[in-house]
């Protein structure tokens, strides 16, 4: 006979010629040269020799055990102490009861969505990994969530976590914000044949997700093609003077041409405008001369008119003198004084002819 002791923490199972025979917990034994003894340790998962289903046969052992079947498409989240410690993939498993406290969160793969009992931080530990999927869906956005293809629900800004399975997960995400869409260059013949390129905004906001992405596709691109619809319909039946004289009306025909349209693409049209009327090059050529010819047929008007009140002027002043001579006097004085500032010597040769004059001129009254 041989004696084996089994300390605390530990237990044992106690085999013969290969083939188990019974368990003893700690304390002291007497096993025969036959048998042997294989320790354990109950802080640990038991990793058994031999098939598990084998030793189960024994009640006394079985009741030891804690048992943990993991089916196809399941995991199962094994905790230590409520702390995490390992992901179980599909299989059987065994865990010695009475030392170390284990508790189990069985999850379904085949689901799509994560309804276990399952704290964030386990979500997000390296071991669930290859088994979650992961969305972000920022502040300023709604998503729309397809599960093979086909829309389940709108999400809200936040993050999200899905089994990863065989099905196929997608989440569409829309930009809420104020959003600004152009149309550049668009070439467009006004109703007198005029060629010419236009630069035209619209400012839009989605209202409705679901109208967006799963009623329509690339609603973007439909919003452009409807403005450049209404720019066509509009411009097309103006001259290029009309259009000149009145670009601020083309805003509001797009505006009221889109409103509909939009509300089909769950779209509201906040406001748009005309950035740039741009005519080709002869055509700006034209278009220079005309107002070269109306400028200088404008400067034309202002000289002669000008030229009237100065000559009406005269004509008034020359009146006044007529009718008073010391008005006149003092004209002949204002324009010698006018002279003589423009001299600097006056030489006179002569009779005294030229000063018999100058007297005439400062003297009142004389003739």
């Amino acid at each position: 006979m041989k004696r084996i002791r089994i300390n605390v923490g530990k237990i044992g199972l106690i085999f013969k010629n290969g083939d188990y025979r019974r368990v003893v917990t700690e304390g002291n034994y007497w096993i025969t040269p036959f048998e042997t003894v294989v320790q354990y340790d109950l802080s640990k998962p038991f990793y058994p020799s031999i098939e598990l289903n084998l030793l189960l046969r024994d009640s006394e052992l079985a009741r030891h055990l804690q048992i943990v079947d993991v089916g196809d498409n399941e995991i199962v989240l094994q905790y230590e102490d409520a702390n995490f410690k390992a992901v179980l993939t599909p299989g059987k498993y065994a865990f010695w009861k009475g030392v170390v406290e284990y508790s189990f969160v069985k999850a379904d793969l085949s689901k799509i969505e994560i309804t276990e009992a399952i704290d964030l931080l386990a979500i997000k530990r390296r071991e669930l990994v290859p088994f979650v999927r992961v969305c972000k869906v920022e502040s300023f956005e709604n998503g729309v969530l397809f599960v093979d293809n086909k829309a389940e629900k709108v999400l809200g800004p936040g993050e999200y976590y899905f089994w990863k399975n065989a099905k196929e997960v997608s989440v569409s995400k829309v930009d809420l914000r104020q959003l600004q869409l152009e149309v550049s260059g668009q070439e467009i013949l006004t109703r007198d044949k005029a060629a010419l390129r236009v630069n035209f905004y619209a400012q839009y906001k989605v209202t409705d997700v679901t109208k967006a992405v799963v009623e329509n596709k690339d609603f973007q691109k439909q919003l452009y093609v409807f403005m450049q619809f209404a720019l066509r319909e509009y411009i097309g039946t103006l001259t290029l003077d009309e259009l000149l004289e009145s670009k601020e009306t083309i805003s509001e025909h797009v505006m009221n041409s889109l409103k509909d349209k939009a509300e089909g693409l769950g779209v509201v049209i906040k406001g748009c405008g005309v950035r740039d009327i741009i005519l080709p090059g002869d055509m700006k050529e034209i278009m220079n001369q005309v107002l070269i010819a109306q400028k200088k047929a404008q400067a034309n008007v202002i000289t002669r008119r000008e030229e009237t009140a100065s000559t009406r002027s005269l004509l008034n002043t020359a009146k006044l003198m007529e009718e008073n001579e010391m008005l006149f006097k003092l004209k002949e004085m204002e324009y010698v004084e006018k002279i003589a500032e423009k001299i600097g010597e006056i030489t006179v040769s002569g009779n005294d002819q030229v000063i018999n004059q100058l007297k005439r001129i400062f003297t009142p009254g004389a003739k």
